[in-house]
């Protein structure tokens, strides 16, 4: 049985290392297959010259910049989900330590909701709950604090709380705005046109010897077809709804560790 699980966890390490390669492999494929099909049907019509490399140059320059707008936003996004179980717990323990100390029901119902709402929570990320659905519960929230403060609960309890449903709310919507916004769509364009040219130029384009050709058309079509893939998923790292936690996507484990334990009786 550990054996299998250990197969299990290698395997996934593998595709989240390799899934941007294995994706784009039938890419190069085609421009290979078509660099063959060139030079055996005397298609290769041009001869390298240096406004070839200036545009191969160029569009790496492109790369380049839209990696660097990309990953700033990717290095904040990698704290999103655990700060999110962190305020998550903290609520949770708050509602704990009530129903303990004074056996308060209303405190027991916000615990079972904390519960609820990380299933909710991980729905949302997947795209299987709608935005203003999730919004909603972080709403629902307010009536337990109501209900403790007709208890007599403390203000700066109610106001802790309160705190990290605010910052729930703000991660919820901060989430919502990277996966729903492009960076740059007119950029992606640009260097999707540049790749294709440069895949064309590489097909009819003369190199001797025709191997050496073949190999560095192969190499520069799986580098920045490679590149492009890897800024578009970085550009989205909250895109479960496609390709689930592989890859370049944001890790969640430190909400599935969150409701694991919460599934555990205390």
């Amino acid at each position: 049985m550990k054996q299998q699980a250990s197969l299990l966890t290698t395997r996934k390490r593998i595709w989240r290392k390799w899934s941007i390669a294995f994706r784009i492999i039938p890419v190069v494929a085609v421009v290979a297959l078509l660099k063959y099909l060139s030079h055996r049907y005397n298609f290769e019509i041009m001869e390298l010259n240096a406004l070839f490399t200036t545009l191969v140059a160029g569009t790496i320059f492109l790369i380049g910049f839209l990696i660097t707008g990309v990953l700033s936003d990717y290095k904040e996004s990698e704290k999103i989900p655990s700060d999110l179980a962190a305020s998550i717990k903290s609520l949770f323990d708050d509602a704990y330590i009530l129903y303990k100390a004074k056996n308060s029901e209303v405190a027991s119902e916000l615990m079972a909701f904390q519960k609820v709402f990380v299933n909710s929570l991980i729905d949302w990320l997947y795209k299987k709950e709608r935005t203003v659905a999730i919004l909603n519960k972080i709403s629902i929230m307010n009536d337990h604090f109501v209900a403790l403060d007709k208890e007599g609960l403390q203000p700066n309890y109610i106001i802790k709380m309160r705190n990290e449903q605010d910052k729930i709310r703000n991660m919820i919507l901060r989430i919502d705005t990277i996966r729903d916004t492009e960076f740059i769509g007119s950029s992606y364009a640009i260097v999707e046109a540049m790749r294709f040219a440069i895949a064309i130029g590489f097909v009819i384009i003369n190199i001797e010897p025709f191997y050496a050709s073949l190999f560095f058309t192969t190499l520069v079509m799986f580098l920045l077809s490679y590149m492009l893939l890897l800024i578009k998923d970085l550009d989205n790292p909250f895109d479960y709804y496609n390709y689930g936690e592989s890859g370049t996507k944001i890790s969640l484990k430190p909400v599935r560790d969150l409701e694991l334990m919460l599934k555990t009786p205390l």
